[in-house]
């Protein structure tokens, strides 16, 4: 029984905010994340309970000059020439495009700026353990299905919509 308290007690000890340990984005050190504050986040998908422990999603990433850094120097020249509130009108436009019946294949060719996904259009297979974003994870599994939303991580703003 000691030894269970005693591992208990330890785990806990070792989990996320340990002064020195890793953090949710996987970064030693580094602070939290701040809580989102552009009106273009979908806060209300994002205050929902996950609806699922795996999402086929596909994403529309609009990102902004002063998150160059994020891209290894591999940024989008869309993205490295607009400011933040520019990012945040070009989310607002594209969401009303889907609202009004856009087609998010077309919009996701022409806009994103995630040239791999943009570019092959296959979905992406999102899991609460997946290498991605942990914003990006956080949304994607609390969509419905054929529901999109929006969240902002390092990399910019994510349109994301969820196939399965």
């Amino acid at each position: 029984m000691i030894r269970a308290s005693v591992l208990v007690l330890a785990l806990a000890a070792c989990g996320p905010g340990v002064k020195g340990g890793p953090t949710m984005s996987n970064k030693l050190n580094a602070e939290p994340a701040p809580v989102a504050t552009s009106p273009v986040v979908s806060a209300d998908i994002l205050a929902r309970e996950p609806l699922a422990n795996t999402a086929m999603v596909k994403h529309i990433l609009v990102g902004w000059a002063e998150l160059g850094e994020a891209y290894g120097g591999h940024q989008d020249k869309r993205g490295a020439g607009r400011t933040k509130a520019q990012a945040e009108a070009e989310i607002v436009d594209l969401m009303e495009k889907l609202k009004a019946g856009g087609d998010f294949e077309t919009l996701m060719q022409a806009n994103s700026e995630d040239s791999g996904s943009s570019a092959s259009g296959h979905p992406i297979k999102v899991t609460p353990d997946a290498q991605l974003v942990i914003e990006f994870r956080q949304l994607s599994l609390r969509l419905k299905p054929s529901e999109y939303g929006v969240c902002q991580s390092d990399f910019g703003f994510h349109i994301i919509k969820r196939y399965e």
